[in-house]
């Protein structure tokens, strides 16, 4: 195992490496938050796919493989398709808006403060999202390195706290950029084929499994319609995805870029049901699903390769971990704390911004960590949050993009019923129920349009602003540009 741990660690010192490096970079907000907005469509791609696979998509992708079989591809192919439709249709109107944050983008939207309320639960998403992928290195430092729970989450917290806190955005997109690498090189060009090999190839695994193995909808309709409201309408709205949109130097980048990945994305979520598949053969009576790709990992691939797909599962968990931890941090500071103390962007210079957001990321990854030691039922924890994010905001959030009738009372009325909605049934029914969602999200659309419609419309002043800045007119173009030696790097 010597060749595996140097592996692993010369990983762990690039990323730190790396947070030093884009600390040099973030000179302003824009640098810390959105990378300057400078990134071309390489960098783009492989970042937007860094982030969305995370730990659940790794190694929950392969545990759903092991237990349903090629329809255990449909959590991580709808994750693709939501990256897909939010590239396709809302990405470039959404990068033109030069904003930081979604809350921001419903106050340019409704003229009024329905970003309040909008950042407190968007907050709450980004806050768990990081709680969660944070947790995941208990199981992957326990397979490398034998470490308690705790110890592991805490050197595993650490690492990407103190590389987003050196260089936010700038730290992060590079970090996710060799983290994409290594994961295309360790999951789909060195774990799956060599799984199906070890399997007896397809044949093999056809005929020691049941049919049910090889029918694309095993897994059942309704889970896969469940996937597709938290999934792929959370890809939609998500703040952790929207910071990412936020960096593409263009409209063009952000639109093309985001359909490379969400494609990418597709790719990745068929390679983990066929690994699980795989390991079904080999080691048919595992204790857990969740234990098929450490397993195969472990018994199965030689000595180097072992430690770079093992790397590969911790990229993963970083690349989740630090866009979520700095999409809290930033809704946290922008959307919350700066609106409680009343500030403008115009109240602190932009050296005093980026020390601020430094500071938050520090306050909120600390937090991070405690609570991900403390947290025990990670699954109930990530449903609240995600089923509050899509009953609560995602009609909102679309409302204001598809339907200028939207008013600001109706985009709150929205959020609060569907909120309150999602909270009653959870209640009810429990938390892992899928009515809630289901049920949340019907009336929070019911409120928006009910409400829209018995209230004046939005000011045409604020509707002529929105349109200004939909044509990418507006919002902060006016901050220096980098020199074109600086910006250099961030182009494909």
């Amino acid at each position: 195992m010597a060749v595996d741990y140097a592996v692993i660690v010369l990983y762990l010192a690039s990323m730190l490496a790396m947070g030093w490096w884009g600390m040099r970079r973030a000179k302003s907000k824009s640098d810390f938050l959105v990378a300057g907005r400078r990134l071309g469509p390489w960098m783009y791609s492989g970042t937007m796919a860094a982030i969305v696979l995370g730990g659940a998509s790794t190694i929950g992708g392969v545990g759903l493989g092991y237990k349903y079989g090629l329809s255990g591809a449909w959590m991580v192919f709808t994750i693709g398709l939501g990256l897909l439709a939010l590239s396709v249709f809302f990405s470039a109107r959404i990068a033109r808006l030069k904003v930081y944050t979604v809350s921001e983008m419903l106050d340019l939207r409704y003229g009024g403060r329905a970003g309040v309320i909008s950042g407190v639960v968007m907050w709450a998403y980004t806050l768990m999202l990081a709680v969660t992928s944070t947790i995941a290195y208990a199981t992957i430092f326990d397979v490398l390195f034998d470490l308690p729970r705790t110890a592991a989450i805490v050197l595993g917290g650490t690492i990407v706290v103190a590389y987003s806190t050196l260089g936010g955005m700038w730290s992060i997109t590079i970090t996710d950029m060799v983290q994409f690498v290594v994961k295309t090189i360790g999951v789909l060009l060195l774990l799956l084929p060599i799984a199906v090999v070890k399997a007896g190839g397809f044949a093999e695994m056809k005929a020691a499994l049941p049919t049910a193995y090889f029918e694309p909808l095993g897994i059942g309709g309704e889970t896969i319609f469940t996937y597709v409201l938290i999934y792929t309408f959370g890809m939609l709205i998500g703040q952790d995805i929207w910071q990412r949109v936020f960096t593409a130097r263009t409209d063009k980048v952000a639109k093309w870029g985001g359909t490379v990945a969400g494609t990418y994305c597709l790719a990745y979520a068929l390679a983990g049901a066929v690994i699980g598949t795989a390991a079904k053969v080999i080691y048919p009576k595992l204790p857990s699903a969740d234990d098929a790709f450490a397993t195969i990992v472990k018994d199965e691939l030689p000595m180097g390769v072992r430690g770079l797909v093992l790397a590969a599962a911790l990229a993963a968990v970083m690349s989740t971990s630090s866009g979520a931890l700095i999409a809290c941090a930033t809704v946290a500071n922008n959307d919350i704390w700066s609106r409680l103390r009343g500030l403008t962007a115009r109240a602190e210079g932009e050296h005093d911004e980026v020390k601020g957001n430094r500071a938050f990321i520090l306050i909120m990854g600390v937090g991070v960590i405690l609570i991900a030691i403390a947290l025990n039922d990670v699954v109930q924890a990530l449903t609240v949050a995600y089923n509050l994010l899509v009953g609560g905001l995602l009609v909102p959030i679309l409302g204001g993009l598809l339907w200028k009738r939207g008013t600001v009372q109706g985009a709150l009325a929205a959020v609060t019923v569907g909120g309150l909605s999602v909270i009653g049934l959870m209640a009810a029914y429990g938390i892992l129920a899928n009515q809630p969602v289901y049920y949340g999200l019907l009336a929070s659309l019911a409120a928006y349009v009910a409400v829209s419609l018995a209230t004046r419309p939005t000011d045409p002043a604020v509707l002529a602003n929105w349109r200004e800045r939909l044509a990418g007119r507006g919002g902060d173009e006016a901050e220096p540009e980098a020199p074109a030696a600086e910006a250099a790097p961030a182009h494909s």
